[in-house]
């Protein structure tokens, strides 16, 4: 079990790291972005199309990264324009019109076949009790720490934090006082936008990298961020790493390994219920 926890540790910390995004957008611009990894997935299809076409993968992963972030921006821009007073429910609702409208974009683009992804990183990086842990498990645990680090030190030490605290805690005061929201906003869309894309480049070939696969990584990423109520970066960070490791730990026995699909869902659940523990208890009195 403890070999299949450590190899699970890859899809941990991409959890982790979409998990780190979409609590930044709950937090800051109070939307929970489900078109985060449609987004992504998009671009990453592109990268691959045109390495296919002969163009080194070094540049069609970064013309696929800017793609996804282009994408990610624009559809921030949208919100801030047309729904800058929307609740943080009709918002995350145009984010699923996205992730629908995404996914059917790239089979029209791209096909419905899986492509072939070139790994960005490969190899052993060390052995742990016997059981061998990837270089692509480390980079993405670094980089899920990394955007929460990032996040933290933006949000508490800069200006730019200052500003973007305010318009989450005050928007409309915060607007009232000069503060430019629709600029912060499509920042905020394009700086995750950049992370995801990253992410998914990185992940994908160790995945079932079909579009709606990619896509649907969004589901147990949510969970992670859930762990933090979609406002603590680090305890989504442990949550993302956490839920990948049970779900490794779960595909090494044939018994139990169909439980890792449903696990992210129940984990959902179970959050979800505790959360409203209070008001099922005031209406019990």
């Amino acid at each position: 079990m403890i070999s299949g926890a450590l190899s699970g540790l890859a899809l941990g910390g991409f959890y982790a790291t979409i998990a780190v995004c979409l609590t930044l957008m709950a937090q800051l611009i109070r939307v929970v972005n489900f078109a985060q990894l449609a987004l992504a997935m998009f671009g990453t299809y592109t990268a691959v199309t045109l390495a296919d076409h002969g163009m080194p993968v070094f540049l069609a992963v970064l013309l696929g990264v800017v793609v996804a972030t282009a994408a990610s921006g624009i559809l921030g821009a949208v919100l801030a324009h047309w729904m800058p007073e929307a609740d943080i429910t009709h918002r995350s609702a145009v984010s699923i019109a996205a992730l629908l409208l995404t996914l059917s974009a790239s089979f029209i683009a791209f096909g419905t076949k899986p492509k072939n992804f070139a790994p960005l990183v490969h190899g052993s990086a060390f052995d742990f009790g016997g059981t061998v842990v990837t270089w692509i498990a480390v980079v993405m645990c670094l980089l899920a720490v990394a955007a929460a680090s990032a996040a933290h030190l933006v949000l508490r030490r800069t200006n730019a934090g200052v500003l973007l605290r305010a318009l989450s805690e005050r928007p409309s005061t915060a607007e009232l006082l000069g503060v430019p929201a629709r600029s912060l906003t499509v920042v905020v869309w394009l700086a995750t936008g950049v992370v995801a894309a990253v992410a998914v480049a990185l992940v994908a070939p160790t995945q079932t990298n079909d579009q709606y696969s990619l896509t649907m990584l969004v589901v147990p990423s949510a969970a992670a961020a859930l762990v933090g109520a979609f406002r603590s970066t680090w305890l989504s960070v442990a949550g993302g790493i956490g839920l990948g490791m049970l779900q490794g730990a779960l595909a090494q026995s044939n018994q139990l390994s169909v439980l890792k699909f449903w696990i992210p869902f129940a984990v959902i659940l179970v959050l979800l219920l505790w959360s409203q523990r209070k008001e099922a208890w005031d209406v019990a009195r």
